[in-house]
């Protein structure tokens, strides 16, 4: 990893730890378009995930992701296969799923409570977690795993905290 990018992630990870108590062992919820991505780019995840967080991780995914995966057919196997390797967390639509990024946003909530970081390459998604308060984003970009500055929701929640008006 570059010096320059790995600088950014340890500040962004700072922010995180220091404003919204994120602690070891970092649990990132893992969608299929991401697990895609770093099929098509030959990425790690399990390897690379610790060195870029420089701590331990747990990789985690829901059902509804998984069904997704499943319904989507033969093209998205391999990412189908990586996802499966992973913790799967209990969702409360475990009966009948829901697409994945609807999903995800039902596990965060509107404070993200036990601090997942979310790993996805769908973009729609990401703009409506830029709007929780408190959510990591990691992206793959150029082969690359990058970890999203804070979104504004974020900054402002901790501006308000620090002003004692939240």
């Amino acid at each position: 990893m570059k010096i320059k990018r790995q600088k950014q992630a340890k500040k962004n990870i700072s922010f995180y730890k220091y404003n919204f108590s994120f602690r070891e062992p970092f649990q990132i919820l893992v969608d299929g378009t991401f697990c895609q991505a770093a099929l098509k780019n030959k990425i790690q995840i399990k390897e690379q995930m610790p060195k870029y967080l420089m701590g331990e991780v747990q990789l985690c995914t829901t059902n509804c992701a998984l069904k997704e995966l499943e319904t989507l057919g033969k093209e998205l196997y391999g990412a189908k296969i990586i996802l499966q390797r992973y913790q799967v967390r209990r969702c409360a639509h475990f009966k009948d799923p829901i697409p994945a990024s609807e999903c995800l946003l039902s596990m965060l909530g509107k404070t993200n409570p036990h601090h997942y970081f979310i790993a996805t390459q769908d973009h729609s998604l990401t703009t409506a977690l830029k709007e929780i308060p408190g959510v990591p984003l990691f992206y793959i970009i150029l082969n690359t795993i990058v970890l999203d500055k804070p979104s504004q929701a974020s900054l402002d929640y901790v501006q308000k905290v620090q002003l004692g008006s939240w």
